[in-house]
């Protein structure tokens, strides 16, 4: 399973055509982290054990789970210019849709990517008019209390850190307040259960080695 439902939605005037059959990932393969696997135990956020240096990247290419062949990110689907793909830009980007709304995606490859990236800031800023922008680290996706960037269309930004929502308006911080009784306890069952999906898919990954030693 994917961390989210893809849904077409409208793009920028200025983006890329929506079909752009050419484009390949190359040397790229950052969605081989930022994806959760289910058929081989390994949860978004953690490099594939079948990652390999160079094209194309995958240990088992031929045999791939569906989902990694099915997946295609917002640079392959063409809404994206030719020079921002995620290795370069230095982040994965998606359009996804989440409890019936759809916003865009950004997994830093590093953090700080977005500051660091003139042109990623751009494409952020550029979806953002139409769109809620939400920003986190690939590294932290395991993470229940990593912090996450929301940019939303109205010039607001929340900055959401554990039961904590800190929300900047021009730059300031204008508010900061605690989730509501019934979020923290949607949060505090969403915890258990990605505490409980990541031990699986550690034991899964330690079982492995071992039965193939056999």
């Amino acid at each position: 399973m994917s961390e989210g439902r893809f849904r077409a939605v409208r793009r920028p005037r200025d983006a890329a055509p929506d079909v752009v059959p050419e484009r390949a990932c190359g040397a790229c393969t950052l969605c081989c982290t930022v994806l959760r696997v289910d058929e081989l135990g390994k949860p978004g956020g953690v490099p594939c054990r079948h990652l390999r240096a160079g094209a194309p990247g995958c240990g088992i290419h031929a045999t791939r789970p569906t989902i990694c062949r099915r997946y295609r990110c917002l640079w392959l689907q063409g809404g994206l210019e030719e020079e921002d793909r995620p290795d370069r830009l230095g982040a994965v980007l998606d359009l996804l849709t989440e409890a019936g709304t759809t916003h865009l995606a950004v997994r830093e490859a590093e953090p700080g990517a977005l500051e660091r990236s003139p042109r990623l800031r751009a494409v952020a800023e550029r979806y953002r008019a139409f769109l809620p922008v939400r920003i986190t680290d690939t590294r932290d996706v395991m993470d229940p209390d990593a912090p996450v960037r929301l940019l939303l269309p109205d010039g607001e930004e929340q900055r959401v850190e554990g039961e904590w929502v800190s929300v900047f308006r021009e730059g300031r911080l204008a508010e900061r307040r605690r989730l509501s009784a019934p979020q923290r306890l949607a949060r505090r069952a969403l915890l258990r259960f990605r505490r409980w999906r990541v031990a699986r898919a550690r034991r899964r990954a330690a079982q492995e080695p071992a039965a193939s030693a056999r």
